[in-house]
């Protein structure tokens, strides 16, 4: 998962919600808030894997989320 795809996922689960999610909710998997976590180089992936299991996200919506649909041409 890369930064963008982390950022989109927030964006999609928490909806207006997302800025409070990443900066107020302290993560225990991670000792530290998502947007810090982000900032100390901790991988995308484990941040938001710790934010939905602190947010009670159900398991079918934690995977795959945040990745843009393949363009058709």
């Amino acid at each position: 998962m890369r930064r963008s795809e982390f950022l989109r996922a927030v964006d999609e689960e928490f909806g207006a919600r997302a800025n409070a999610m990443t900066h107020d909710l302290f993560l225990g998997d991670v000792g530290m808030t998502a947007h810090d976590a982000l900032e100390a180089g901790i991988p995308p992936r484990q941040i938001w894997l710790a934010l939905c299991a602190e947010a009670d996200v159900p398991p079918e919506r934690r995977y795959g989320v945040g990745r843009v649909e393949p363009r058709r041409h």
